[in-house]
């Protein structure tokens, strides 16, 4: 998948708010009130994610084509390839920052259940 620009994901997160399909015209009025965008910016957006393979609109009926969950991973890969490997991608991430327990705990989990093979 091609790298979802930001203003491509917030449009997607309108979608993944909605009950989808949703109309292009109640999803104009939706990013006009969410997003402040003009009728043509959604419309070049939504363009743009159907080109992705990202949404689609039939029939003036708009749906997303991948949920909030793909989305994130494919956006985490292309992270992961610039950053180099995943320890310096946490370091970079962490640095300056402090973990709550809960959070370094959810951590650890994940870790495990990957080592696991369960993720």
């Amino acid at each position: 998948m091609d790298k979802l620009f930001d203003g491509e994901f917030r449009l997607l997160e309108v979608l993944w708010e909605v009950e989808t399909p949703v109309n292009s015209t109640r999803l104009v009025a939706l990013c006009k009130e969410r997003l402040g965008w003009t009728k043509s910016t959604t419309y070049t957006v939504l363009r743009k994610l159907c080109q992705k393979g990202a949404a689609k609109n039939e029939n003036a009926q708009v749906t997303p084509l991948l949920t909030r969950t793909q989305a994130i991973q494919a956006q985490s890969e292309e992270l992961l390839s610039r950053a180099g490997n995943l320890p310096l991608l946490f370091t970079a991430f962490l640095s300056g920052r402090k973990l709550t327990l809960q959070e370094a705990e959810e951590l650890k989990r994940l870790i495990d259940e990957s080592q696991e093979g369960k993720v």
